[in-house]
């Protein structure tokens, strides 16, 4: 039995990428490897998982709930709902981390609030959406938005979200709630989108959208999720979302640029990696 950070991997050798014959102890022993880069973003936010227990061409799920056979090691937390109440996970060491990949858990994404104040935000994320095959007018989004927001005070941070498009985000100081940075959020995206109406647009309906980069900002809302950064996506190039340098937008080829089997090249510069 293949054991990593002390917890017993049971079916090592399920393929959980079929093209890239990717198993599910390749993608545990990835997330323990990058645990050091990853645990900051996770620390102290509620977690929802994707899991793809029999592999991501398999249909996968969304998991909300600490499991009833969870660990005792695995914290949790109770979340207020419409409904009630629930009783959420929060990954602060990679014991934890290893334990959820190994329950196939292949997405991680988190809250922009944390367990202290969970009603109020310390991050806003604006997720640059594109149409199919517009990776280039993605980036020239981001670029755009960069300047906007700039002028706006805010001094965003890039990420591949590893799937389709890009990531800006920034932190902000909490004190406001959900529903006050959301709306001024949501300003802040339409006034962007009005600046530059020929390629961004906040229109939600995919049909309404003409071409154009949609500035999600939805996510910025209590109980909403953004994929946390070094975490794998279920897609068949196994990429990860990934923090860059706005000097490496021009050179990035795809959302997907950085996955499973050349990210550590990338991070060993960041001399983390053994």
């Amino acid at each position: 039995m293949m054991q990593v950070a002390g917890v017993e991997i049971s079916n090592a050798d399920k393929i959980i990428f079929p093209q890239k014959k990717i198993t599910k102890g390749d993608m545990v022993s990835y997330y323990e490897r990058i645990a050091p880069l990853m645990l900051p973003f996770l620390k102290d936010r509620p977690l929802t998982l994707q899991r793809f227990p029999n592999g991501i061409d398999e249909s996968g799920f969304y998991q909300k709930n600490a499991a009833d056979y969870f660990p005792d090691y695995i914290e949790t937390i109770e979340v207020e709902t419409e409904e009630g109440t629930n009783t959420q996970i929060i990954c602060n060491d990679v014991k934890t981390l290893v334990y959820l990949a190994n329950q196939g858990t292949v997405v991680f994404h988190t809250w922009l609030s944390r367990r202290d104040k969970l009603r109020e935000p310390d991050k806003v994320i604006f997720d640059l959406d594109p149409p199919a095959n517009s990776f280039e007018q993605v980036k020239e989004a981001a670029k755009v938005m960069r300047s906007f927001l700039q002028k706006k005070g805010f001094d965003p941070s890039l990420m591949t979200s590893g799937k389709s498009g890009l990531h800006l985000y920034f932190s902000r100081r909490r004190g406001k709630d959900f529903d006050e940075v959301k709306e001024e959020v949501r300003r802040l995206a339409e006034e962007a989108a009005s600046e530059h109406p020929s390629l961004l647009t906040t229109k939600i309906r995919k049909d309404q959208r003409e071409g154009k980069i949609f500035v999600d900002y939805l996510r910025n809302a209590y109980a909403q999720t953004a994929v946390c950064p070094y975490s794998l996506r279920a897609n068949e190039e196994a990429g990860i979302a990934t923090p860059v340098g706005w000097e490496e937008l021009s050179k990035l080829k795809s959302s997907a640029h950085y996955h499973i089997e050349n990210i550590f090249r990338r991070t060993g510069q960041l001399k983390i990696n053994n």
